[in-house]
C-alpha cells in the first residue's frame, strides 16, 4: 500500500505545476507511468489499486472543480473512464510482462541447475561421490538447506521428499529438508526439477556401469596377458633348468665318468636347481603382490644392513661388483626388512646383468624428509618405450635383449616398495646407463633428529 501512495504522490508532484498551462485532461497520461511501474514490479493487484488512486488524484487535482472529488462536465466523465480503462489495460500488460520475465528467469535457473548438476553427476569419479554436491546445488537453487539425494531409499519414507524414478526398478529420493512439508514446493519440484534430475541420475548410473565394465574388461585382458606370459615363462624359463638338471642327472649315472666330470655335472645340477628355485620364488612373490597378500611386517630396520646383505647374496651367486655409498648417520626406516631385501636383490641382479662389467653404484641418503636410494649401472640404457614398460610383469624386449631373465624382478621391486609406502622410478638415456631411484618414507621424529644431528 505504501508503494501505491508513494507512486501517486510522486507523480502528482511532478505534473501539478503543469495544471495551469496544459489542457485539463492531458496530464492524466503521466499517471499511467506510475501504474506501469507498480504493476511491473508488484503485480496486477497493486497496479489496479494504483489505477483507482491515480484516477482519484487526477480528479481531485486536475479536473474542475479542483479540490473536490466532483465531476461537473460529462466530457470529464468520459476522460476519467478512458483513463481507468487504459490504466487497467496497462496494469494487465505490465503484469503479463512481469510474469513472463519471471518465468524466463525460472527456466534459466532450471537450465543452469541442470547444467551444473550434469557437470557434478557426470564429471565425478562415481555417482555416490557426486550426490552430496548435487544435493547442495539443488538446495541452493530452491533456497533450501539440508537437501540431499538418496539412492535406493528405504521403503518407509513417511511421505517425505520427492521420489525419482531411475528405471529398472531403482528409485532415488530427493529429500527437501525443511521444505518437505510444503506441498506446493514439492509439486513445483516434481514438475520442474525432477524430470531433468531423473535423466541425469540415469545417465550417471549408466556411466558407472560402463566404467565398471571397462575396468572388468581391462582386468580380464591384463589377466589374459599375464596368463600368456606365465605359460611362456613356464614353457621356457622353467623348462630350461629342468632340462639341464635331467640331462646332468642321466649323465651322472654313467659308469665311465671320472671324479672331476661327476663333480662338474653335480655343480650343473645345483646351479640349475638354484636358478629354478629363484624363479619359483619370484613367481610366488608376484602372485602374493597381485593377490594383495603381501602385507609388510613393519619394524625398525637399517637400510645399510639390508642393502649390504642383498649385495652379499648377489655377489655369492654372480660374482657381481658393487660400489656402496651411505651418508653417515642414516636413520632407521620402518618397513619389512625381508621385502626390502628382495627389492635390492632384484635391483642389483638386474643392474649387474646389464652393467657390462662395470661396478654397480648404490647411493643412499636423506633427501626432503625421505630416504633416497639410487642404483646406477653403466649399461646400454633403455629407450622411452622400455622405460614406460620396465615395471610390467614378464616384460622383456625380445628384439634387442640378449640377457637371460624372466621379466619379473622389476615388477616385484615396484610391488614391495609400494607395499612399504614408498615409490620407485627408472631414469635412463640410451648408451649412458640406467638409474633406479627409490624413495621410502621416514617418521617425522626420525627426520627431525637426523636434521638436528647434521646441523
Amino acid at each position: 500500500m505504501l508503494v501505491v501512495v508513494v507512486a501517486v504522490v510522486a507523480t502528482t508532484l511532478v505534473i501539478y505545476p503543469l495544471r495551469d498551462i496544459a489542457p485539463e485532461v492531458s496530464p492524466g497520461v503521466v499517471y499511467l507511468l506510475a501504474v506501469l511501474l507498480v504493476a511491473m514490479y508488484w503485480g496486477l493487484a497493486f497496479g489496479l489499486l494504483t489505477s483507482v488512486v491515480c484516477a482519484a488524484a487526477f480528479n481531485f487535482f486536475h479536473i474542475p472543480p479542483t479540490g473536490r472529488l466532483v465531476i461537473a462536465d460529462s466530457a470529464h466523465w468520459v476522460a476519467l473512464g478512458v483513463f481507468l480503462v487504459a490504466a487497467a489495460v496497462a496494469s494487465a500488460v505490465a503484469d503479463l510482462a512481469r510474469s513472463r520475465a519471471a518465468e524466463a528467469e525460472r527456466r534459466r535457473g532450471e537450465a543452469d541447475l541442470a547444467a551444473a548438476t550434469a557437470r557434478v553427476l557426470l564429471g565425478g569419479a562415481t555417482l555416490a561421490d557426486a550426490l552430496p554436491e548435487a544435493g547442495r546445488l539443488v538446495g541452493a537453487a530452491l533456497g533450501l538447506h539440508d537437501v540431499e539425494i538418496v539412492l535406493d531409499p528405504a521403503s518407509e519414507r513417511d511421505g517425505r521428499g520427492v521420489v525419482l524414478d531411475l528405471g529398472g526398478g531403482r528409485e532415488a529420493l530427493l529429500v527437501l529438508g525443511a521444505g518437505d512439508g510444503d506441498e506446493s514446493l514439492r509439486a513445483r519440484v516434481r514438475a520442474r526439477v525432477a524430470p531433468a534430475l531423473e535423466a541425469l541420475l540415469r545417465a550417471a548410473l549408466d556411466r558407472d556401469r560402463l566404467q565398471a565394465e571397462v575396468v572388468e574388461t581391462q582386468a580380464l585382458r591384463r589377466s589374459d596377458v599375464i596368463k600368456t606370459a606365465l605359460l611362456r615363462a613356464v614353457s621356457h624359463d622353467l623348462r630350461t633348468p629342468l632340462t639341464a638338471i635331467i640331462t646332468a642327472g642321466h649323465a651322472v649315472r654313467s659308469p665311465v665318468l671320472e671324479g672331476g666330470e661327476r663333480d662338474e655335472l653335480g655343480m650343473v645340477v645345483v646351479e640349475e636347481a638354484q636358478r629354478l628355485s629363484a624363479l619359483v620364488d619370484k613367481l610366488l612373490d608376484l602372485s602374493r603382490l597381485q593377490a594383495g597378500a603381501a602385507e609388510p611386517r613393519r619394524d625398525w630396520c637399517s637400510l645399510e644392513e639390508v642393502v649390504r646383505t642383498a649385495a652379499g647374496d648377489v655377489r655369492a651367486d654372480d660374482g657381481a661388483s658393487f660400489a656402496l655409498s651411505f651418508d653417515p648417520g642414516l636413520p632407521l626406516v620402518q618397513a619389512d626388512a625381508a621385502q626390502l631385501e628382495r627389492v635390492f636383490v632384484n635391483l642389483l641382479e638386474n643392474a649387474q646383468r646389464y652393467s657390462g662389467g662395470h661396478p654397480v653404484m648404490v647411493r643412499a641418503r636423506v633427501v626432503g624428509g625421505k630416504m633416497s636410494i639410487r642404483v646406477i649401472d653403466r649399461g646400454p640404457g633403455m629407450t622411452a618405450m622400455q622405460l614406460a614398460r620396465a615395471f610390467e610383469p614378464f616384460y622383456r624386449d625380445d628384439a634387442g635383449d640378449t640377457h637371460p631373465g624372466s621379466g619379473l624382478g622389476l615388477a616385484i621391486v615396484r610391488g614391495f616398495v609400494e607395499a612399504n609406502g614408498g615409490r620407485v622410478r627408472a631414469e635412463s638415456t640410451p648408451g649412458q646407463g640406467t638409474v633406479f631411484a627409490i624413495e621410502l618414507p621416514l617418521v617425522e621424529q626420525v627426520v627431525a633428529a637426523t636434521t638436528a644431528e647434521r646441523s
